[in-house]
């Protein structure tokens, strides 16, 4: 889309879906009930701002949906775990055991279906939906779905996260609270399989973009680089303390941490566009968690799975192209809920934009990086 700001972003959304916006000041963002109460997009500079999120202008404006799934964009939307396995959601057990593209099918319920607007303020949005979904070994998973978006401000910012911020660096920052709820009549467990709440943000690449993601060092657990085959030495650097991977939506390539190296914090350095957005989320990491395995494969450990993960969008090999975009994802432990019980978890979302000394500041204090040295 030329001319791509906010304004522009928002007038072209409202022509196909219902919006709600949140606003602050100057700090704006849009959610939209029709796509399961995703944030679209945000800005920290009213109409005429840098817009964050990376849109499907082309499918958006097409008005139809397409097989297996509609990456209409967005940079936060709820779905749900695990894709691959023997408990997928994602593929029917009568397809076989191959995984195979043509068999892979995104939920509707986190695709195409529009979720309940129950409330809206200025700065806070609520969604709920309830579904039954059925798992590649043929289990029916009753479940509902309950989603609160809200937009803080600086002064949010500054308690939950002890940052000040200096009045020259534009910023916004929001969160989502995101809710499963075993609605059915049986415990999910490891028999049964077991969902897990899976937020995933889309963003807008550049030749001078990169993902940052803190990471402790594990003799026992190690980072995966192969989800779509090995990523080249190139495209993604391992330090003593972080990964640095490439996010220019050049190459297609995904990578995950497991829970024994995570940090609950990720980043993307932007030297192009000169902004630095953060992702925090809620992670417990308690004796008795385990993560959903979504490898497109039938697993071994389907309950060996990642809790971070980034993926860059890249050309197929027919030349095609989803994007271009990169993602920050963040995934819950795997929902061992009774009939009733609740599992929360919490993505959050910051942009700044402005001078490189002040971004790094924010990066040396959050993410442990130092921007000189990527």
């Amino acid at each position: 889309m030329e001319n791509k700001n906010y304004k522009n972003d928002k007038q072209f959304l409202q022509q196909h879906f219902q919006i709600v916006e949140l606003s602050s000041g100057d700090k704006r963002l849009l959610v939209s009930p029709d796509l399961q109460g995703r944030v679209l997009t945000s800005t920290a500079n009213g109409e005429d701002g840098y817009s964050f999120g990376w849109l499907n202008y082309d499918l958006i404006a097409s008005g139809k949906f397409l097989p297996h799934c509609n990456n209409f964009g967005g940079e936060d939307r709820f779905w749900l775990g695990p894709e691959g396995g023997q408990y997928s959601i994602f593929f029917e057990g009568s397809s076989g055991t191959d995984f195979d593209f043509k068999d892979w099918q995104a939920p509707a319920l986190i695709d195409t279906e529009k979720w309940e607007l129950n409330t809206a303020s200025k700065h806070s949005v609520n969604f709920t939906k309830s579904a039954e979904l059925v798992n590649y070994s043929g289990v029916k998973l009753n479940c509902k779905l309950d989603r609160t978006v809200t937009l803080l401000d600086n002064a949010g910012l500054e308690t939950q996260f002890g940052l000040k911020l200096p009045k020259t660096l534009d910023s916004v920052v929001f969160t989502s609270k995101n809710v499963l709820t075993n609605t059915g009549d049986f415990e999910w467990n490891q028999n049964t399989g077991m969902l897990s709440i899976w937020i995933l943000g889309q963003f807008i690449p550049s030749d001078k973009n990169t993902v940052i993601i803190p990471y402790k060092k594990s003799y026992i657990a190690k980072i995966n680089d192969s989800y779509f085959g090995k990523i080249d030495a190139d495209r993604l650097k391992v330090t003593d303390t972080a990964l640095l991977f490439k996010g220019d939506g050049g190459k297609r390539g995904k990578i995950g941490t497991p829970p024994e190296v995570t940090i609950p914090i990720a980043g993307a350095y932007d030297a192009e566009n000169e902004t630095l957005t953060i992702v925090t989320f809620s992670f417990y990491n308690q004796p008795n968690d385990v993560f959903v395995n979504s490898m497109w494969e039938y697993q071994e450990e389907p309950f060996k799975g990642n809790v971070i993960n980034s993926y860059n969008d890249g050309p197929l090999e027919d030349g095609s192209i989803m994007g271009p975009f990169y993602e920050i994802e963040t995934s819950s432990a795997a929902a061992n809920l009774k009939p009733g019980e609740s599992l929360l978890h919490t993505h959050t979302t910051m942009h700044f934009k402005g001078d490189f000394e002040e971004l790094n500041n924010i990066s040396v204090k959050l993410l442990g990086v130092n921007l000189n040295d990527i």
